[in-house]
């Protein structure tokens, strides 16, 4: 039975969500916060895998595709990775949020609540790693050659290891914040159903505008390494050298390498 491209990135985006939601369950099993080193292993690990996911799940096709298509390989690459960039970039300026163990938000001041801007850091997340799970699965769907159906598995199991910590990571500061676990476990599940709505976006954009595929990989890229740099690995080494970080984000980048080679 033939599945639909929609449908793929239904299923992909959804799964990626179900992993953030597992992981904000972890708020029924964990009492007390998670240790230093150990959120330093996670944000770390998160951040390694991003790095290889931009490069051999959306750089790289994008290059192959804008080849196919007649364009010099290096502009939509450079050119959508740099917009990916700046959007998130504005996004972080304009949208008020908090991060986790952080007592002055970021954005635009105003009189929300720290539950609402802890929950919208993660969810600012989330938004890149939805559109690039949600391109991969539409290229697939339609046999693009740059990107196969196993790639794009490959792409949503890498994003789905580390957004399972990131659900954690979002649920145990509400729980720390005296929000009720029942609470905490929503608000964080819910920061990565963003993901499904950037992918199905991501994959109408790219089927309504053709050769439009390429300039929105390498803008997901962009995006996600703006993440990488300005939050994941800052907040990975925590003000210091950590060995556990740099492990963790070499590990992460090793394993989503494995997953993309073996698999795509």
């Amino acid at each position: 039975m033939e599945i639909s491209s929609m449908t793929l990135v239904l299923i992909g985006t959804g799964f990626t969500f179900l992993a953030t939601a597992l992981g904000a369950a972890m708020v029924f099993f964990v009492r007390d916060s998670v240790p230093a080193d150990f959120q330093r292993a996670f944000l770390g690990f998160a951040a390694g895998v991003m790095i290889a996911a931009s490069v051999w799940s959306l750089l790289i096709p994008a290059v192959e595709m804008a080849q196919e298509q007649g364009m010099a390989g290096w502009l939509p690459a450079a050119g959508g990775f740099a917009l990916g960039g700046l959007f998130l970039m504005l996004l972080d300026r304009l949208l008020p949020h908090l991060h986790a163990g952080s007592e002055e938000p970021e954005g635009l001041s105003c009189h929300w609540k720290r539950t609402t801007m802890l929950v919208l850091a993660v969810t600012l997340h989330n938004i890149p790693e939805g559109m690039a799970v949600g391109l991969a699965f539409a290229l697939a769907g339609k046999g693009g050659g740059a990107v196969s159906l196993a790639g794009a598995v490959a792409l949503s199991l890498g994003m789905a290891l580390q957004n399972f910590p990131e659900g954690a990571a979002i649920s145990l500061p509400l729980r720390r914040e005296g929000i009720s676990r029942t609470r905490s476990f929503v608000y964080g599940a819910l920061s990565g159903a963003v993901e499904p709505v950037a992918g199905v976006i991501g994959a109408l954009l790219a089927s309504s505008v053709v050769g439009f595929m390429p300039w929105l990989l390498a803008f997901a890229a962009g995006a996600m390494i703006y993440v990488v740099v300005e939050e994941l690995i800052p907040e990975a080494h925590l003000g210091e050298h950590s060995h556990t970080g740099t492990v963790s984000v070499m590990l992460g980048f090793l394993v989503m390498m494995v997953l993309d080679i073996s698999l795509g």
